[in-house]
Formats: structure tokens, sequence, C-alpha cells
């Protein structure tokens, strides 16, 4: 009888080394996770006329980044910042040639993939205008919202900030629209800095913005809506 335990024994014993063999330790997969890969080209807040022209509205630009540690494969993405599509490429190397519209801004990040653990690493976001035919003076890229953050909570007064990059350098105003209707139609004030003072909004209520950009030459950009709520 006491054989016949200790076998039991020693059997429950092999049972929870398997079991914890197979389910435990990381459940990422054990390996190292990716580190973010560092972006070369095509540069950053630039005019990007480095492509192959294709035909008067396209180019074949290559992206390059540098390669990350404990990577095995890299998602490309590329914004369309005029109309908000995008563009998701799947690839091990650490170049991408690519077909862009011409007279276009772009954003693009890479994400770090490892077949050894499910955790991604994200890049810095970089934006370019893909060079367009006869373009003289480009508009200004679509403002970085900043606070209050995309569906945060917030104080019934606050300070809209946003970041504002023309690769002209000639940025002459924002206009910020505030609404409860979304897109807001609004106009908040008209101001050349990149922050705004919102005083008086009504308590547990959900509000939208944004930031139309304009130049010097008349040309402007509208960033995406946000919104936030109030307590």
């Amino acid at each position: 009888m006491m054989k016949v335990k200790f076998i039991i024994k020693i059997l429950i014993i092999v049972c929870a080394v398997s079991f914890y063999g197979c389910n435990g330790g990381d459940d990422n997969g054990g390996g190292e996770a990716p580190e973010k890969a560092t972006l070369v080209f095509p540069f950053n807040n630039s005019e990007c006329n480095e492509g192959d022209i294709i035909s008067d509205t396209q180019t074949l630009v290559t992206f390059e980044w540098n390669p990350s540690a404990n990577t095995n494969k890299y998602t490309l993405v590329i914004k369309n910042l005029s109309d908000n599509t995008t563009r998701n490429i799947n690839t091990t190397n650490t170049t991408q040639s690519e077909n862009l519209l011409r007279g276009v801004p772009f954003a693009w990040y890479v994400i770090s993939i490892s077949n050894s653990n499910s955790t991604t690493s994200t890049s810095d976001t970089w934006k370019f205008y893909n060079a367009g035919l006869g373009v003289e003076n480009y508009a200004p890229f679509p403002a970085e919202l900043v606070a209050p953050i995309m569906g945060g909570l917030t104080n019934t007064n606050t300070t809209l900030e946003w970041k504002g990059v023309d690769i002209d350098n000639d940025i002459e105003s924002y206009d910020v629209y505030l609404g409860i209707t979304n897109p807001p139609t609004t106009l908040l004030e008209s101001i050349s800095s990149t922050s705004s003072s919102a005083s008086g909004l009504t308590a547990n209520t959900v509000y939208y913005w944004k930031v139309i950009t304009n130049d010097t030459h008349g040309n402007n950009s509208e960033s995406p809506v946000f919104e936030f709520r109030t307590q």
C-alpha cells in the first residue's frame, strides 16, 4: 500500500512539472521583447524629392530604417494625411519601396515584431511631403493635437494645446474649433500661438475640437477631431 501511495505521489509531481513546462513561464513566448526601430528616410518634417518619378501624379519612394534588436519582421505603416487612409506593409527587410501620390503629406512609422514574444514595439512617427510637380509652397502639416488627450477627462476650464509644423516655415495662424457636435463648427478663436483657453464649459459633457492651420500663402490643413469629457 505504501508503495502504491509513493508511486501516486511521483506521478502527481511528474504531471505538475509537465504542466508548468507547457503552460508556465513567460506568457509572451519566452523571448526578448523587440526594441523599437530608428527611422532613417524619408526625413522628418521635410520635402521628399528623391523618389523615382512614375508619372505626374506618383513617385516610388523608398522607406528606410535601422534594424531593431530581437526583431524578426516589421510592419511599415504609411498614412496619407490628406484623406487619412492607411497602408500597412509587412516585411522582413529594413527598406521598402512604395508608390505614393505626389504633392501629398504623409506620416509613417515602423512596428517591430518578434516570433517569440507577443509584445511589439513602435518607432517614432515621422512626417513628410512627397514632392509635387511644380509645387513652390506646401500647405502646413495637419496640427498634432496634444491636450486634452483623445477621450480624456478635464475641468470645465481647460487649455487646448497642439503642435504645428510647416516645411516652408510660414505658418500664419490657427483656427480653433470647439463644440458639442462632431465635427465642431463653432470657431473658438484664431490665434498665432499653439494653445487656446476654453473656459465656462458645461460639466459632464463631451466636447469635440480641431485645429485648422493657415500659412501666409493661403494654404491650410485640418487636424483630426479629438474629443474630451468635462467633469
